[in-house]
């Protein structure tokens, strides 16, 4: 096999092909399992389950061709440390709970799908504690850094997710979004992200944060891989996937705390989408389709009502929070624990019309999607959180890009960039075909990267 960077379609044709076993990926991944300066990208893992699960793989009949994930056969995935797997513990980031509960007792809905895929789980990644927080900071198990830059946070909460693709641990992990684990460590390690649309998924075996944003998702390294990701949890196309013609781009008033060179990736991006030769199928006459070729027609739009959207979205996160976490808030580290304490005072006049907020901005939300098939943003206003900085008023200077996209409840992508990560964001529903879009991308740069330099 080749030393670069694995990509999973890289991996499929060298299993389709027989040049390399499961078992082969299998003792690679573990071989670079917690390369990071902590050792701790993983907070569980046993080489010799692992290694069993790929033996377990070999002889099972190939799964190619199925349904619901099959396409991962043989490859190595990671899984955040808040999915059970029986007989690994689940810390969700805390040792608290790792030690309360012990060994699960079945695989979490999500594990089970993975494992019926064929895919080879290379163990359970670092999360900042409860997923409650934005840095991959961890007093119980140490700050996740980035593999081969130790200066530099994975950010979090989806920290060993993202590590565990960086150091080549595995070729995707299932991470979680809630206010945006998933996209900003893709935008600060040049990963690719994807968190899926609200309600996607079987949470069964796995520990919410605030049920009202949770949604799982993937971290890996090639736009072209999303659509192969996609049906594990996404939602299954009944109709042709949506045509999108129109692109916003969040207008610059918004983006007056982000770095300058993020910004000029922002609008790098935008003209590399509104360069993509798009095609539908318009009609068909017999068996003969006409096929309808376009380009995205671009706009700026004007957000400034989003202000209010961190003040909506950050006492519901608390409030569900705290009811999940009741008895044990002295078991966490004091940021988290006041978070918690303040969402227990939450009082049912003042969550009942913090959830009729909720509901009218992701109507208008809604209806900016309408307007909008599109929207592009950053991901991150900044491209590094430096390792061992005072971080405290690092969280709201990040939820404030993220949070509007996770009240509306929608597929978002991360494309990595020169410089950070852009968001983009389709209606909710639209996973598949945001994913398509994304990897039609994914294809354009690689083929421009293959042109000779004049």
């Amino acid at each position: 096999m080749t030393t670069s960077p694995w990509t999973i379609r890289s991996l499929q044709s060298a299993l389709a092909s027989r040049s390399v076993r499961p078992s082969e990926l299998a003792a690679q991944a573990l071989d670079r399992s917690n390369a990071n300066a902590g050792h701790n990208t993983y907070l569980w893992r046993d080489p010799a389950w692992t290694l069993a699960e790929a033996a377990r793989a070999e002889v099972a009949p190939r799964p190619f061709g199925g349904d619901g994930g099959d396409h991962l056969w043989g490859l190595p995935i990671s899984v955040k440390d808040c999915f059970d797997l029986a007989g690994a513990p689940t810390s969700c980031g805390v040792k608290f709970y790792r030690d309360l509960n012990g060994p699960a007792s079945r695989d979490s809905w999500l594990v089970k799908r993975l494992r019926a895929a064929g895919a080879i789980i290379t163990g359970k990644t670092h999360l900042h504690p409860l997923a409650y927080g934005i840095t991959g900071e961890n007093p119980d198990f140490g700050d996740c850094v980035q593999p081969g830059n130790p200066t530099a946070l994975t950010g979090g909460s989806s920290s060993g997710a993202a590590a565990s693709v960086l150091e080549g641990s595995a070729v995707a992990a299932i991470g979680t979004d809630t206010g945006g684990s998933i996209r900003v460590p893709a935008a600060l390690c040049g990963l690719v992200g994807y968190r899926a649309s609200h309600g996607c998924g079987n949470w069964r075996g796995a520990a919410h944060l605030a049920q009202s944003f949770d949604t799982m998702g993937w971290l890996f390294r090639d736009l072209q891989d999303g659509p192969i990701l996609a049906s594990l949890f996404a939602p299954p196309l009944t109709k042709p996937p949506r045509k999108f013609k129109r692109i916003a781009v969040i207008d610059d008033a918004f983006l007056h705390d982000c770095e300058p060179a993020i910004i000029a990736s922002l609008y790098d991006t935008l003209r590399e989408l509104e360069s993509l030769e798009l095609i539908s199928i318009t009609s068909l006459h017999g068996r003969v389709p006409k096929f309808e070729r376009f380009q995205l027609e671009s706009s700026t739009v004007n957000v400034d009502w989003w202000a209010g959207s961190f003040d909506i979205f950050a006492p519901i996160q608390a409030w569900e929070a705290a009811r999940i976490h009741a008895g044990h808030f002295e078991h966490f580290e004091p940021s988290i624990r006041e978070r918690l304490e303040w969402g227990a005072r939450i009082t049912h006049d003042e969550i009942t019309t913090l959830r009729q907020g909720h509901a009218a901005f992701r109507q208008r939300m809604d209806e900016l999607f309408t307007e909008h098939d599109l929207l592009l943003m950053p991901a991150a206003p900044v491209s590094i959180l430096p390792a061992g900085a005072d971080h405290s008023q690092t969280r709201g200077r990040l939820l404030r890009y993220t949070t509007p996209f996770s009240l509306a409840g929608v597929p978002v992508v991360t494309i990595p960039c020169k410089h950070g990560g852009m968001q983009l964001a389709a209606a909710r529903g639209n996973d598949v075909a945001l994913l398509q879009l994304a990897a039609q991308l994914g294809a354009q740069r690689k083929n421009q990267a293959a042109k000779p330099n004049p």
